[in-house]
């Protein structure tokens, strides 16, 4: 009896605790993508094409790390929609769109956010 309530604690303490990792992870990248995103909104305001250019290539290579580990455990269809957003944002950005590259930021850090609510653990996602 006690071998059994030992092993089901052991099994739901893994869960809660790979939870916990994932949900912090996905959090931190969320919350570095989108204070990215935020310094890139600045630079094409300002029509710094340059340096905004450069921004959206760090951005893709930060994504692209966070990507590898995100795709573990999260759909890989919320994790394309990201990727789409940021292709469009490069894109509207070599066209020199500025109010289109503001509406894909947008976009994308809402996206993102998304992403992160769904992850949560609440009462909501059990029911």
């Amino acid at each position: 009896m006690y071998k059994e309530i030992i092993i089901i604690v052991g099994v739901i303490a893994l869960i809660v605790g790979l939870d916990i990792i994932t949900n912090n992870y996905t959090k931190n990248s969320v919350e570095m993508l989108s204070k990215e995103l935020s310094e890139l909104r600045e630079y094409i305001l300002n029509e710094d094409v340059k340096t905004a250019q450069n921004k959206i290539s760090y951005i893709k290579n930060i994504w692209k790390e966070k990507y590898n580990v995100l795709a573990y455990y999260i759909e890989h269809d919320e994790l394309e929609k990201v990727e789409t957003e940021l292709t469009q944002l490069s894109a509207y950005l070599d066209m020199k769109e500025y109010n289109e590259c503001i509406s894909q930021l947008d976009t994308t850090i809402f996206i993102l956010e998304h992403i992160e609510e769904k992850e949560k653990a609440d009462v909501r996602s059990i029911f």
